[in-house]
């Protein structure tokens, strides 16, 4: 383990400072009120010092998606690893996504700010290489996963397709809720009132789709999924549900 010098962990701690101010100026006043000269004063620090860190705010938004996603990469490589059959372990992978949300439940609006062209246009390539390595690796969790369901007999795809295009289906399907949810607060009006198990249903219908076995008809993945968050992702379901009361106290 490489110990960091005195510097090195004053570099460390005032970049964390930047992005945790960063954060809530982003999240309260939206791209338009977050500059890098309004940091500087929140934290007195001069414009040298921030430049030092970050060249432009778009840096500092990638900044901040890049350090959740490699928080959803360890979620995604614990939840490919559940000892259990394939399918059973996908289902693990839908209770980390889930959890990950719970964990970081601003992660889309950023990301959705982030994916603006006039946005990532002005970020470095080495902070959206780093992006695109979270990613790739999250996909390949997920991918092999399905390999192993084919050599084992549970899944045989159809002519043409791939294992990453199986699993880019469960993708967006997962990403197009996170982004709806980050940016509707009337789901209950129009009938949904539990969208994370409506979107499990709905993936798990697709997987039905290809035949993947255990079928939803023949196994209760829904308790499989609860049995998942409550005893293997115990440590991150305990800091979920510490966080939605902390949330909950500063809203009353």
């Amino acid at each position: 383990m490489t110990t960091l010098t005195r510097k090195q962990r004053e570099v460390r701690d005032r970049e964390a400072q930047i992005l945790e101010v960063a954060r809530n100026m982003l999240l309260e006043q939206g791209y338009h009120g977050l500059s890098m000269d309004r940091i500087a004063e929140a934290l007195e620090y001069s414009k040298g010092t921030m430049y030092q860190h970050f060249s432009c705010k778009e840096e500092i938004i990638l900044a901040l998606v890049n350090a959740s996603l490699t928080d959803r990469l360890v979620i995604f490589r614990k939840a490919a690893s559940y000892p259990s059959r394939p399918r059973e372990r996908i289902a693990a992978v839908g209770v980390g996504v889930e959890l990950f949300v719970r964990l970081y439940p601003h992660h889309f609006k950023l990301e959705q700010v982030l994916r603006l062209s006039s946005v990532w246009e002005k970020t470095s390539p080495e902070r959206r290489q780093f992006m695109h390595h979270c990613e790739s690796q999250c996909v390949g969790c997920v991918s092999g996963i399905v390999r192993d369901a084919i050599a084992q007999g549970d899944l045989t795809l159809p002519e043409g397709v791939t294992p990453e295009q199986l699993v880019f289906g469960l993708w967006s399907m997962s990403f197009g809720a996170q982004t709806i949810l980050a940016s509707s607060t009337s789901l209950v009006d129009i009938g949904i009132g539990d969208p994370h198990r409506a979107l499990a249903q709905n993936q798990a219908r697709l997987l039905d789709g290809y035949g993947w076995r255990p079928l939803s008809s023949e196994f209760d993945y829904e308790a499989l999924s609860e049995r998942i968050a409550r005893e293997y992702f115990a440590k991150e379901t305990e800091q979920a549900m510490k966080l939605a009361q902390k949330a909950n106290r500063n809203s009353a």
